[in-house]
Order: C-alpha cells, then sequence, then structure tokens
C-alpha cells in the first residue's frame, strides 16, 4: 500500500489549504484513515481521522477549523483547513489503517502558515 500526500505549501495566516491523500496498491479494505502532523520538537499528533463508516473525529487544535472527508471510490482522503494560524505548520502524514488493523502512512506533506 502507497499514500501518497499532496497539497501543502506556504500560505499566510488566516488562509486555507485543502490536503489530499491518494492510496493505492493491494488495498483489501480500509477500516479508517487520517491525518496526523508533526511539527519541529514536537510529537506527532492527530489532526482529523475518519471511518469507513464515516463517522469523524478532529484533534482540538483544528476542530472548528477543518473538515475531513473521503472519496472512497479513489480510495483518496482530504482534509479542507481554513482559518489557518502559524501554529499550524508541521508536515501532515496522511494514515491508513486497513480491516486487519495494519497500518501505512504516507510520507508527509509540509504545511508552512506565515504570519
Amino acid at each position: 500500500v502507497q499514500l501518497q500526500a499532496s497539497g501543502g505549501g506556504l500560505v499566510q495566516a488566516g488562509g486555507s489549504l485543502r490536503l489530499s491523500c491518494a492510496a493505492s496498491g493491494n488495498i483489501s479494505s480500509i477500516n479508517a484513515m487520517a491525518w496526523y502532523r508533526q511539527a519541529p520538537g514536537k510529537q506527532r499528533e492527530l489532526v482529523a481521522a475518519i471511518t469507513d463508516g464515516g463517522t469523524t473525529t478532529y484533534g482540538d487544535s483544528v476542530k472548528g477549523r477543518s473538515t475531513i472527508s473521503r472519496d472512497n471510490a479513489k480510495n483518496t482522503l482530504y482534509v479542507q483547513m481554513n482559518s489557518l494560524k502559524p501554529e499550524d505548520t508541521a508536515v501532515y502524514y496522511c494514515l491508513l489503517r486497513t480491516g486487519a488493523y495494519v497500518v501505512y502512512w504516507g510520507q508527509g506533506t509540509q504545511v508552512t502558515v506565515s504570519s
């Protein structure tokens, strides 16, 4: 299974970005997909997750400013992030968990928010 994340970049505070993560390979079933992020010197933290049934979970730091979604036909995960803040600067990683609870990570995409 390969996860290709894209959509990161440099944005001014208050702006928006939409990250995408395309999953490919031998995917028999997907239990959940998620976005995590890691800022320099900090632990990796949950941004948002979505289960196969469509249940969503958001990290406290992005709650109310982000929306996670999935295109099941394309095996693609998205997260729309609005009202971005400098503290949102991080490398954003996508995760896929299969029905057998095997976890795969993508390579990450850099998001930089300037003040």
